[in-house]
């Protein structure tokens, strides 16, 4: 029997009860489904797994009801989805450029070069907790991390103990580097550059949509992307695609696909979070959304700024205020800045968000912010605290890479690889870097 991950109801539940415990609905009504979810033998929400065993399935159809009743319970918090709301709650929302801004082309090549970079540095541990990330790093006199994981050195008991991710050590391990592997974190901002060659810069979410439904292979989405597209399938409509059975509406994925957005907005992070909200709305809400707007003003930021300081003011800018992601971001900044040793920083990132899954928005940007911050401009260092800090590594990683790569005008040579960019995106397999920045270069305002 085959067991799809990240759509099954009978494994969403217990995800959307967590959901509902984070969100503030955590009274009397979810107390009472949670009782009858435990007492029919349902299962909480797995800390890593995205599948249950197939027995399961026989709580199929009181998933499908619980879920249902789950969403039917607002949220209490100040936490709007929609574009106008979501301004009228950041006193902060940068207003335009008055001319268009062209930022140097090494910048832009930069940002690619940054993300492909610190996506694969991110890859071999993924699904690695931050101890066994330092274990192997250690164990190879890679700590601090300088340079790419490597199984040559690692002794046998602490590979057993933290084995590899293993869709991804084959292709992102030093000993084995040979171009730029495909990801998920390389493959959206491929498709939000499709995006805006197909319909220009007034593009819908309707429009991501049927790209989507187009070229991007159901296989290679997870979490809300995945239930999204089940949705799109099942004949649901934008923006319910992101709250129909979907727990995961507050993770990472929308922030994932935003880079682009704001690479082709340079100085302009207003134009940049409107972009990336009309991808967001397509599978996430509230501080999933607020993550996506967040990355693509730093990004538009980070082609002209002058410090990483600017780039996260930049992205908190377009974030609700009274949010939870603008809290965490904003105490993650102040103690990067504050804290000499970076060790201690992490310490208190996992301290406040430690309960929150490896994949969600809030403690990856509150990680990203923080050693964008911490490392001031350092490409190694930056993408290393990225890594290092053990949640969604390959994510964060590559956000912060891109956004310390357009700072630098490009990344260090250690970190450089073979300039062809692996993808089963039709027209993509094989595409260099160099050509994608001439091709976001070109999606700028005129």
């Amino acid at each position: 029997m085959i067991r799809l991950t990240w759509v099954q109801p009978e494994d969403l539940v217990g995800h959307e009860l967590r959901q509902a415990a984070e969100d503030g609905r955590d009274g009397p009504a979810v107390r009472d489904i949670a009782a009858r979810w435990h007492a029919a033998g349902g299962h909480d929400a797995p800390p890593r797994a995205g599948a249950s065993e197939p027995g399961a399935a026989a709580l199929r159809p009181l998933a499908e009801r619980l879920l249902d009743e789950l969403a039917e319970i607002p949220s209490p918090l100040d936490e709007p989805t929609g574009l106008p709301e979501i301004i009228a709650a950041c006193p902060d929302w940068p207003a335009p450029p008055a001319a268009p801004v062209r930022p140097d082309p090494a910048r832009v090549l930069g940002a690619w070069q940054g993300r492909a970079a610190g996506c694969v540095l991110g890859k071999p541990v993924e699904k690695i907790p931050r101890e066994g990330i330092r274990e192997i790093a250690e164990a190879t006199g890679n700590w601090p991390i300088q340079g790419w994981f490597t199984a040559r050195g690692l002794p046998e008991d602490v590979a057993r103990r933290w084995p590899w991710n293993r869709r991804s050590a084959v292709n992102s391990l030093a000993e084995n580097i040979d171009g730029i592997p495909e990801d998920d974190d390389l493959n959206y901002p491929l498709l939000a550059l499709s995006v805006l060659e197909r319909h220009g810069r007034g593009f819908t979410t309707d429009d991501v949509a049927r790209l989507w439904l187009d070229e991007l292979p159901a296989g290679r989405t997870f979490t809300a992307e995945r239930v999204a597209y089940r949705n799109l399938l099942d004949g649901v409509e934008p923006p319910r695609t992101a709250t129909r059975r979907n727990p995961f509406r507050e993770w990472i994925g929308a922030l994932i696909r935003a880079d682009v957005y704001g690479w082709v907005n340079p100085g302009d992070p207003a134009t940049a979070a409107e972009h990336a909200w009309r991808d967001a709305t397509l599978t996430h809400t509230a501080n999933g959304v607020y993550g996506a707007m967040f990355a693509a003003a730093m990004c538009a930021a980070s082609l002209v700024a002058e410090t990483p300081g600017e780039v996260v003011e930049a992205g908190l800018s377009v974030v609700p205020r009274g949010s939870r992601l603008y809290d965490a971001v904003r105490r993650a900044a102040d103690d990067a800045d504050r804290e000499p040793d970076f060790e201690r920083v992490v310490d208190l990132l996992h301290e406040r968000h430690g309960a929150l899954h490896w994949v969600h928005t809030i403690n990856n940007a509150a990680l990203v912010a923080a050693t964008l911050v911490h490392g001031r401009g350092d490409f190694t260092a930056t993408v290393a605290g990225a890594v290092a800090g053990g949640w969604d590594t390959d994510s964060a990683g590559a956000t912060a890479g891109a956004v310390a790569g357009a700072l630098g005008g490009g990344v260090p040579d250690p970190w450089r690889i073979r300039d062809s960019l692996a993808s089963s995106l039709t027209g993509f397999d094989g595409v260099g870097l160099g050509e994608l920045a001439r091709r976001t270069q070109e999606r700028m305002r005129p």
